[in-house]
């Protein structure tokens, strides 16, 4: 199951990282990627590091410390069958949230832009599907070849999205979008439905 993990990692970021940008080019004109000015954020910056090794901990390192002979931290098919069908599970709803955003997707959060409050599809019932999304990729790519090292850097990605969200995107979503923002996040959960609302 670990050569299969890393096939998923990769078709993984060929989908939400390749095809979604085509697809935002095709439609904008505009990649969507403001990476670069959240470069210039160290607070971003620092996140987006840690969720880039935690991702590549459990998308390659874990994998390939499996195929060497690193033995699984819990020995069942069925947790890495299940592993499988959470990480294809996670992969669909990530690229369809992503979808949805239509013209306000954007890859990093750059402070001087302003774009659209998407609050519809599966933004209604949360209102970070995506990252909701590809904690379930990550949780099953991690189940598939579950080492030390998987839950290592899956324990680094979630940390990493939980700060992303509350250090960089909530303020950044305040202060563009005011009252409609604290409304929305006053009714719909941060990852999971009901739960991190915003009082």
């Amino acid at each position: 199951m670990a050569i299969t993990a890393l096939i998923l990692f990769i078709t993984f970021l060929v989908l939400v990282g390749g095809v979604r940008t085509w697809i935002q080019v095709r439609r904008t004109g505009d990649t969507g990627d403001r990476r670069e000015a959240a470069r210039r954020d160290p607070v971003q910056r620092r996140i987006d590091g840690l969720a880039a090794m935690g991702a590549l901990a459990l998308g390659v390192a874990s994998p390939v410390a499996a195929l060497v002979g690193l033995g699984p931290v819990v020995e069942s098919s069925l947790v890495e069958v299940g592993g499988l069908v959470l990480a294809v599970l996670g992969m669909v709803a990530t690229f369809a949230a992503q979808l949805v955003m239509g013209d306000s997707w954007r890859a990093g959060v750059d402070p001087d832009e302003q774009t659209t409050l998407v609050t519809s599809g599966p933004f209604r019932l949360v209102r970070n599907p995506i990252l909701t999304a590809v904690l379930v990729t990550c949780t099953g790519l991690t189940l598939m070849a579950p080492t030390v090292v998987g839950l290592a850097g899956l324990a680094a990605v979630v940390v990493a999205n939980q700060l992303l969200v509350r250090r960089v995107e909530e303020p950044y979503l305040r202060r563009v979008h005011g009252e409609d923002y604290l409304l929305y996040a006053a009714a719909v959960g941060r990852f999971v439905p009901g739960i991190g609302r915003l009082k």
